[in-house]
């Protein structure tokens, strides 16, 4: 099992490392099976006061993020993956293409996946063009940087190499990753403020449990996302019953 390598280029590593270290990324670690390495831009500069931005040609309010600390940071960056590995470099910006589900498996068929995570006004276009393969954003709203972002596309693509989860059916189940939301989930006590544990739950019937459970995530689907429904009829399909095959009688027996 080859170890799939994350690298964030960013300005505040801290906040990249603190959300990564934790749960089951953070166990992947430490098991060897992912690598996530914080290079700060800032470290790259050739600037005496480690400047890595300046203000916009054109005029306008706030600072753009330099070009040299970030292609030197990437091209260190660069040099330390072995030749043959298959690398994207990716800028999480509001302009990029909409993260998904299978945004994420598309990317987990990768060796290393690099960060480039802008701050202030964004990044000198001109750098953007000479190192980034694809910039992606994780939804039609604006936040202070892309350490969080990069983050979450980190987070949804490393559950997905073997190892990281017990097993595939730990995600395949899953909200969005079969297709449809998920059922709802209940544990132990039988009975909390009134509100019990469906009956079916408790019947040991494992094909009334199955089908319960379909029903309910279609229900849902329906009622929060029936978009998805559109993208997977076959889903509701199976739950319409199925008609007994009539056996044709020959005519010799008519």
């Amino acid at each position: 099992m080859r170890l799939m390598r994350f690298d964030i280029l960013t300005l505040f590593p801290a906040l990249c490392e603190g959300v990564l270290s934790e749960s089951i990324i953070g166990r992947a670690q430490t098991a060897g099976i992912i690598s996530v390495k914080c290079h700060n831009i800032r470290d790259f500069s050739t600037d005496k006061h480690r400047k890595t931005d300046d203000t916009p040609y054109g005029g306008g309010v706030g600072m753009v993020m330099t070009c040299q600390p970030i292609y030197d940071c990437y091209k260190s960056v660069i040099s330390s993956i072995p030749e043959g590995e298959r690398t994207r470099v990716i800028y999480m910006s509001p302009k990029g293409r909409i993260f998904s589900h299978e945004v994420a498996r598309e990317l987990a068929e990768y060796d290393n996946l690099i960060f480039l995570c802008g701050h202030y006004e964004g990044v000198d276009q001109r750098v953007l063009d000479e190192i980034v393969d694809e910039e992606i954003s994780i939804g039609d709203y604006v936040v202070t940087g892309g350490e969080i972002p990069a983050c979450i596309v980190i987070d949804a693509v490393a559950r997905l190499k073997e190892g990281v989860l017990a097993s595939s059916e730990c995600y395949e189940g899953e909200s969005v990753a079969s297709g449809i939301l998920e059922y709802p989930q209940y544990t132990k006590p039988r009975e909390f403020m009134g509100r019990e544990v469906p009956e079916v739950l408790l019947s040991g019937d494992h094909k009334k449990i199955e089908r319960w459970r379909l029903e309910e995530a279609v229900r849902i689907t329906k009622e929060r996302r029936p978009d998805m429904l559109l993208s997977h009829p076959e889903i509701e399909e199976s739950l319409k019953p199925k008609e007994k095959k009539r056996r044709k009688r020959s005519a010799e027996n008519q």
